[in-house]
């Protein structure tokens, strides 16, 4: 989506809620090539089983929201992608009625948001336009594999 919207010349932004310490291809990406049409966050610190410092992770996911609400409300910015924010809001890291009050009383009627990660809570599908699922069915990690560059990251 991302690609599409810098294709059409659409200015955008990328806010990472989880993979924020980590080198990944799209972050390269972006901010290699194009950086004058999409701003690139990477506001998180690592996956919640990994950091063991759940303050630290909920004070992550809250500057990610801040920056995520304040990206939203700019008239410029045409699409915001809230990345694996869905994971913060599973663990309730965010509040998930202040999200959607906000998507739905602050967000701009022609700037578009997509929230990621797995397990979205009910009430966001509830108010989402358009809903999309991925279903893990097998997966390398849990034959040991590691997570690997072009793949997970």
């Amino acid at each position: 989506m991302i690609l599409r919207s810098i294709a059409h010349g659409m200015p955008c932004a990328v806010v990472q809620f989880i993979k924020g310490g980590w080198d990944t291809g799209e972050r390269r990406l972006i901010e290699g090539q194009f950086t004058e049409l999409c701003q690139f966050h990477a506001m998180g610190e690592g996956f919640t089983w990994e950091t063991q410092d759940k303050a630290r992770d909920i004070a992550a996911a809250q500057a990610g929201w801040e920056k995520a609400k304040s990206l939203i409300r700019d008239p410029e910015i045409r699409f915001v992608l809230l990345d694996e924010i869905n994971i913060a809001l599973r663990y309730d890291y965010l509040d998930i009625d202040e999200v959607l009050t906000f998507l739905s009383e602050e967000k701009p009627p022609l700037t578009h948001v997509c929230l990621t990660g797995r397990n979205a809570k009910e009430a966001l599908i509830e108010a989402a336009d358009l809903v999309t699922e991925m279903t893990l069915v097998k997966h390398p990690f849990r034959s040991g594999i590691k997570a690997q560059p072009g793949v997970e990251f």
